[in-house]
């Protein structure tokens, strides 16, 4: 059985982390345009970039809100598909992992 308190603490702090850096992003991404056309066309790649981000940083934050509730149910640890053990190898690597290695492939 994994050390679910471990987890819950490394899983809060990049939830802190994720929340903080979303906000970040998003502030950039309201700030105001700049003056001339090459300078906006550069703002909007980077834009672009930003949002990629963002999208992604919205995803690890559901997986971590998610692998968070199953800490409350008390199923943190279980594969979500199979119901058999995640290795602890797996919980190290990525904590919010719902599936075992048998069934990511």
């Amino acid at each position: 059985m994994p050390d679910v308190n471990g987890f819950a603490n490394r899983l809060n702090a990049r939830k802190s982390e994720l929340e903080s850096r979303l906000r970040a992003i998003e502030t950039e991404l309201d700030a105001s345009a700049g003056a001339d056309a090459e300078e906006h066309a550069l703002e909007v790649e980077g834009d672009e970039v930003l949002e990629g981000v963002g999208q992604a940083g919205l995803a690890e934050l559901r997986a971590v809100n998610a692998a968070l509730g199953r800490i409350a149910q008390g199923s943190f640890g279980l594969c979500a598909k199979c119901g058999e053990p995640i290795s602890e190898a797996r919980l190290q690597a990525v904590p919010q992992a719902a599936l075992c290695e048998n069934c990511i492939h």
